[in-house]
């Protein structure tokens, strides 16, 4: 029996949706995941065999094949743990696959059958083929930040076999409390003196030109600096999407209730190699 679930990984700070084929077939036991997975993707051979069986749902001793299509793509992380999970209920029949079809899973599973969150929801969710988006509890206001899909938060496994066996319905968030104010941006009028590194500031910012402060330590160039941001207008939408995009692959916290409409302020030390300032990596791509 073959089963197809629609998931995604992440690729630096950009998602790329994913195909989770699963077949099982006749012969010795066996679990195998194909399609350029990572030592953490490939484990989860162990942690859905037993979120499945802590949770009552049958497990195939048969030979087990799982493909991550497209194939050419590496696949990071864990956050197909969900995805592969569904499959293996539909490819054995207990789920339907019509009830699978247009959504999207995003999660990593406990031995128990609890969703944990994963980094970068946000470009993961952006990536989903489907219009309906089943992802944990924990990362559903990240979730949300995503224009376009429906976001069903869950916090185990068995909830989302219930709902897709249509035995219960999908479980119904609590009402969030509403997000803390943010903290007051520095601003440039608490500055005392400095009337021509003020000025050189405020050009800058109305007319988006590059500014370097020399001066010896003390001399309060990181504090002007900090209040750059504060005289810039908020980002368009495209913008604002990108660095909540990064911010939610570097793991850094954002705002529940909306995207980051004012410029991020980065302070790189001195010393910082071009890596750590622009991004980069080996096994993983990380952004700076």
């Amino acid at each position: 029996m073959l089963a197809t679930i629609s998931s995604a990984t992440v690729l630096g700070v950009e998602g790329r949706p994913v195909t989770v084929e699963v077949h099982v077939s006749s012969g010795l036991p066996a679990f195998t995941i194909v399609g350029l997975p990572d030592t953490a993707c490939r484990e989860a051979r162990d942690r859905v065999r037993a979120a499945l069986l802590s949770t009552g749902l049958p497990w195939p001793t048969r030979r087990i094949t799982v493909n991550l299509a497209p194939s050419g793509v590496r696949k990071v992380g864990s956050g197909l743990d969900l995805a592969i999970a569904v499959a293996l209920l539909v490819a054995q029949e207990v789920v339907d696959p019509a009830a699978a079809a247009g959504v999207g899973f995003l999660g990593e599973l406990g031995l128990d059958g609890a969703l944990r969150a994963v980094p970068a929801m946000v470009s993961l969710v952006e990536a989903l083929d489907g219009a309906v988006a089943v992802v944990p509890a924990a990362a559903a206001a990240e979730a949300r930040l995503v224009a376009g899909h429906e976001v069903r938060p869950v916090t185990h496994l068995r909830e989302v076999a219930s709902a897709l066996m249509g035995e219960e319905g999908w479980p119904t968030p609590p009402t969030p409390p509403p997000a803390p104010p943010p903290p007051p941006e520095p601003d440039l009028a608490d500055v005392r003196g400095q009337p021509v590194a003020r000025l050189a500031l405020e050009v800058a910012a109305a007319g988006h030109h590059h500014l370097l402060m020399v001066g010896p330590p003390g001399s309060g160039k990181t504090m002007l600096a900090r209040r750059l941001p504060g005289l810039l207008p908020p980002l368009c939408r495209e913008h604002a999407l990108e660095a909540t995009r990064i911010h939610s692959a570097a793991g850094l916290p954002l705002r529940a209730d909306t995207l980051l409409w004012r410029p991020p302020l980065r302070a790189p030390h001195h010393g910082a190699s071009p890596v750590s300032i622009i991004g980069g990596g080996t096994a993983v791509m990380r952004p700076g």
